[in-house]
């Protein structure tokens, strides 16, 4: 998927909403499984959204079966919504043949357009990743959690260090394969991100549960294209914890990133 096309969902939908698929069975309605809640949510909450991102811990912690959940989710979004945007957040970081290999797995076993990486270890753990046409490296660069500050704000020759990922990230890619996370609780740096990374597309969670304000994240993020995946899991997935869960969902899918 090209950003123009990811543009044109933004404009026919007036959503930047990205919904986060962080299904935990402890905490669904009775009798029903993981998947076929993620069919209900993605059934009601296709309309106002343009991406979904499956968190592959909560998929990974059910074990084989785990994976053939994700397995079938993603083969049902592809066959009924093919519009969307699909995100593997496995925030996964090697180098090598191992980056190779999760490039493979995410962009030719279970086709996601794009999956979360973190970039510890180097460019080498990104560059696998920039070799798929309509894929997308997202680097983790500005999250959203408290402890960030831990490393991502350290100074480096006189920058925060999440700007230096960026900049290097940057010198070995295009707005076409590359895209950044930038928690929602750090609305505030955004103005300054767009002035050194004005065409990426930014993956922004933490709005809804974790307190950020999309509102803020529009008016500081976007840009010509949109720019903005605003993502929210918690918000929509829990809005209900009855039989009309899905139908709340919707609800909730129809009032966050609305342009």
């Amino acid at each position: 998927m090209t950003t123009d096309q990811l543009h044109a969902q933004i404009l026919a939908k007036r959503s930047y909403l990205c919904v986060g698929l962080d299904t935990d069975p402890a905490k669904l309605p009775a009798g029903i499984s993981v998947l076929d809640f993620n069919k209900a949510v993605i059934d009601a909450t296709a309309p106002y959204c343009i991406a979904y991102k499956p968190n592959l811990a909560f998929y990974e912690a059910l074990g084989l079966e785990g994976w053939r959940i994700l397995g079938q989710t993603v083969d049902y979004l592809r066959s009924r919504f093919p519009e969307q945007f699909l995100i593997a957040d496995a925030k996964r970081g090697d180098i090598g043949n191992t980056a190779q290999r999760y490039a493979e797995t995410f962009f030719k076993t279970f086709d996601f357009d794009a999956v979360t990486l973190s970039p510890y270890m180097g460019t080498e753990t990104v560059t696998p990743f920039l070799q798929y046409p309509g894929k997308y490296a997202i680097v983790v660069a500005l999250s959203s959690n408290r402890s960030s500050a831990d490393f991502q704000q350290a100074q480096q020759d006189g920058k925060p260090l999440y700007r230096v990922v960026m900049e290097k990230c940057m010198e070995c890619s295009t707005p076409e394969n590359m895209m950044f996370v930038v928690g929602a609780t750090k609305a505030d740096r955004l103005r300054e991100i767009r002035q050194f990374c004005p065409d990426n597309f930014l993956l922004v969670p933490g709005v809804g549960a974790q307190g950020g304000s999309a509102e803020e994240v529009i008016a500081h993020g976007a840009n010509a294209k949109g720019g903005l995946l605003i993502n929210s899991s918690r918000g929509i997935l829990y809005a209900s914890s009855g039989p009309d869960f899905a139908e709340k969902a919707a609800e909730a899918a129809m009032r966050t990133a609305r342009i």
